[in-house]
């Protein structure tokens, strides 16, 4: 798979791309990152990438030719990807959005900046993405969470292919609780079902737990469950021990 990334500070992606799991992935030759600077397709001397808005107001907005020579260039490298900017007036990004987008081969995003790109690169976009209602300097770390939460589920980025199916969000839930050795740690010890060695047990403990803790943290991902009946039978459960 491959991500290109347009952006005005390439050097913020140097070493988030080239360790752990990013890194591994792109040494096998599973991820390729094409970096493109937006400053190198500047029209002027001095490179520049912003200027006042018409109609006067704070802060600078990103000018329209630097961006669209660096999407020009882009095409031409590897073929046109299917491009997203990264901007607060997008769609919230989800997991449902990461899963869609690892089955696009290529990627370009578009990290705005300062009080946004000029509105005359929207139309040449293909969606807008949001991480959530709130300000980020600029869209490089909001690209890097794309960039995270797609690649992992890209096939045999993931040592385990088992690895992304339990995760949180994967059907509508958050993940269960995790635990590991000791058995015993400040008094607290891990659950008896977890150390039955009964498979089935095990999974209806973790399904159940899953189900406890979204009702507890993220009430509002329950009003779009569709439980089965034996989700139902755990709820029941769940309510009764509450009581």
């Amino acid at each position: 798979m491959i991500f290109t990334i347009l952006t005005l500070f390439p050097a913020i992606f140097e070493s988030p791309l080239n360790e752990s799991l990013l890194g591994k992935a792109r040494d096998k030759g599973l991820l390729h990152f094409n970096i493109i600077n937006i400053r190198d397709f500047a029209t002027d001397i001095h490179r520049t990438c912003d200027d006042a808005p018409f109609g006067g107001g704070a802060g600078m907005v990103m000018k329209a030719e630097p961006i669209h020579g660096a999407m020009a260039h882009a095409d031409s490298a590897h073929g046109r990807p299917r491009y997203i900017l990264l901007t607060p007036h997008g769609r919230p990004f989800d997991h449902h959005t990461a899963e869609r987008f690892s089955t696009i081969p290529h990627l370009g995003l578009i990290c705005g900046r300062y009080e946004g790109v000029d509105e005359r690169i929207i139309p040449l976009v293909d969606e807008e993405v949001s991480l959530g209602d709130y300000i980020l300097s600029g869209g490089e770390v909001a690209a890097l969470v794309v960039i995270d939460a797609v690649a992992r589920l890209v096939p045999e980025v993931l040592g385990n292919v088992e690895s992304p199916v339990d995760e949180s969000f994967q059907d509508g839930l958050l993940e269960y609780p995790q635990y590991t050795r000791p058995r015993e740690f400040l008094s607290m010890a891990v659950p008896e079902a977890l150390l039955s060695g009964n498979h089935e047990e095990i999974r209806k403990w973790r399904r159940k737990e899953s189900l406890r803790r979204t009702i507890l943290r993220r009430p509002d991902l329950m009003k779009r469950f569709q439980p089965s009946k034996e989700d139902s039978a755990l709820l029941r459960q769940i309510m009764e021990e509450a009581e």
